[in-house]
């Protein structure tokens, strides 16, 4: 998660960028030296090339909530009973996918094959969706495995919110999901620490949040200023001075919250790649959408002539959170917001805070400022936000509710990988009832999605690998600088690939992604590089069960290792993923 200024593992793939020529050339040569098939040769000049295209399904799913205007969970519901929209324009529901109290109700619809052939005029209907099967008795697929993140912002929070609410959070955990589910705990001071790793074991999380409630929090330092910049605009002699006040506390406060805005979006970021439904239950004391606006306020009130009000826009915070909104829903996380201040008194009612120009309504602006920011979180992403309360079990049950029971709709795009932000609006037919799903998405290029699955299977206990790649390392040459060069084999069953006929070969559309991770989480940039497979036609019948092996070599410092290879095969639009571990050096 952490990326350092240059950990072990970058430091290494800066090397390797550094020696590409090098490891260009052992690759070609350890490949075709190890490849069964004999040894391609280059095509002639002139010579009639396959014209093609690869035809495949790039389907989005948009999880979806439904409640009756109650609030009361409503299930039952068909395919036929919904209808969704991108950009405005109706969708096709290709996909449909529904859970009820933990239970599969109605099973995915098997993905259409990918398959090589010439490009279908535009004019072409689609073939109709074909009826998903019976679900009795069905697992829950992986890509719908509730992956959930537990995230205490320590820096944004004060001890007693944090720990009034961690106590009910531990009997939510142990009382409320499933035996499935994945949850990790990650906390942010300053900086991100991941406190527990996934696990499917509550009593792990919740050792680590009783362990939590004994670090000090940081919100009371925000509290401090806070006050200091009101009684120093109170006891101002001109509005130039009472600005001056406002904007050292704005300036500071926006750059603490830069921080928190950027690790939160780096744990999203991680994310990507990994498989399931991922929601992320956020625990805070808030965030100030505009930052400094209620000290502003403040300005205003008692200089009326002052320009307080439009100063406080140059704080503006709106535009990252919803970047950061933007970047869950392409990610498929759900952000499950928790304020953990509770039912919140005015600060200006105490004798210690009263003056003459902070007053009730000051302390509504703050209020209203730092829960905006947990509103947005929630709504854009189609979560919940659980505010002006301070028991918080009977919401964190309806957030249960959304983790057992939910719907699931899958729709195909005309675009693939145009990297814009695409609009999701889901109707349903059935008038009384209300629906809660993500806004929007970002249509990912594939580049993108290597990119996140390799950092996935580098940062998480996950593998996906249907085109049965493997890796092994060779035997660690030690430099004299004291770093060692590591051959990588990246070994590619033939027999997986989809070959497009050329006039004397065959030839497979093949990428590695690469990426390596120190012991100390510092993880590498990705590199990737074009696998030059091509078979003999004549030998093409044989290479069932034959691999073709890539060779690179790693730079890296002695100590503990991960390497995450991704392999994209660009004809069939399919992908793998597996890490492995390695020790450098003694």
């Amino acid at each position: 998660m952490k990326r350092a200024p240059l950990p072990i593992a970058a430091f290494a793939m800066i090397a390797l960028s550094a020696l590409s020529i090098l490891c260009a050339a052992v690759a070609q040569a350890q490949a075709q030296s190890k490849a069964k098939p004999a040894a391609a040769s280059k095509a002639s000049e002139g010579e009639t090339t396959f014209i093609g295209e690869s035809v495949s399904v790039n389907v989005v799913n948009v999880d979806v909530y439904v409640t009756d205007k109650k609030g009361k969970r409503v299930t039952g519901l068909t395919r036929d009973d919904f209808q969704i929209f991108e950009d405005g324009r109706p969708m096709a529901i290709t996909n449909f996918f529904s859970m009820e109290g933990g239970k599969v109700a109605a099973a995915p619809v098997a993905p259409v094959a990918p398959v090589v052939a010439e490009p279908a005029p535009d004019s072409a209907a689609p073939a109709p969706a074909p009826e998903p099967e019976p679900a009795a008795s069905l697992p829950a697929p992986e890509d719908q495995r509730l992956v959930l993140i537990v995230y205490v912002d320590n820096f944004n929070l004060r001890p007693f919110n944090r720990n009034r609410v961690l106590r009910e959070l531990r009997v939510f955990l142990n009382t409320k999901l499933q035996r499935d589910d994945l949850m990790m705990l990650v906390s942010y001071d300053r900086s991100v620490h991941v406190r527990q790793p996934l696990t499917s074991d509550p009593g792990l999380i919740n050792s680590q949040l009783v362990a939590l409630e004994k670090i000090s929090a940081q919100g009371t330092h925000a509290d401090s200023e806070r006050r200091d910049a009101l009684r120093g605009i109170e006891d101002s002699q001109s509005a130039t001075e009472a600005l001056s006040y406002a904007r050292s506390y704005a300036e500071s406060q926006f750059n603490d919250l830069a921080f928190s805005i950027d690790a939160l979006r780096d744990i999203v970021n991680g994310l990507a790649g990994m498989p399931g439904r991922k929601a992320l239950l956020y625990v805070s004391d808030g965030l100030q959408m505009i930052v400094g606006q209620d000290v502003y306020y403040a300005v205003q009130e008692k200089y009326k002539d002052s320009t307080g009000i439009t100063s406080s826009f140059d704080y503006d915070t709106s535009r990252r959170f919803r970047e950061l909104t933007s970047t869950a829903n392409a990610n498929r996380v759900t952000f499950y917001t928790l304020d953990a201040a509770g039912l919140r008194s005015y600060s200006s009612i105490s004798a210690e805070n009263q003056t003459a120009g902070q007053g009730v309504f000051v302390d509504q602006i703050q209020i209203q400022n730092v829960q905006s920011s947990i509103r947005l979180m929630a709504d854009e992403t189609g979560g919940k936000a659980v505010i002006n309360t301070n028991t918080f079990m009977p919401s964190l049950e309806r957030i249960a509710e959304d983790f057992r029971s939910f719907y699931s709709l899958g729709y195909s795009p005309q675009h693939s990988g145009d990297g814009r932000y695409h609009e999701i609006k889901v109707k349903l037919k059935r008038k009384g009832l209300e629906v809660r799903h993500r806004a929007g998405y970002r249509d990912k290029n594939p580049e993108t999605q290597m990119n996140d699955g390799t950092l996935a299977a580098l940062n998480f206990p996950f593998q996906s690998n249907p085109l049965g790649v493997d890796i092994a390392f060779g035997t660690p040459q030690r430099r004299p600088d004291g770093f060692f060069v590591v051959p990588v084999d990246v070994r590619i069953p033939l027999g997986k690939l989809v070959m497009i006929p050329r006039a004397t070969e065959h030839e497979a559309a093949a990428r590695v992604f690469v990426a390596a991770q120190d012991d100390k989480g510092g993880t590498s940039e990705i590199q990737q590089a074009v696998v030059p497979i091509r078979v003999p036609n004549a030998e093409v019948a044989t290479i069932g069960q034959k691999y073709y092996t890539y060779t690179l070599s790693l730079l890296m410092r002695p100590g503990e290792q991960k390497v995450a290879v991704g392999l994209r095969d660009d004809v069939a639009n399919t992908t793998s993923f597996v890490a492995r571990n390695v020790r450098v050096g003694g």
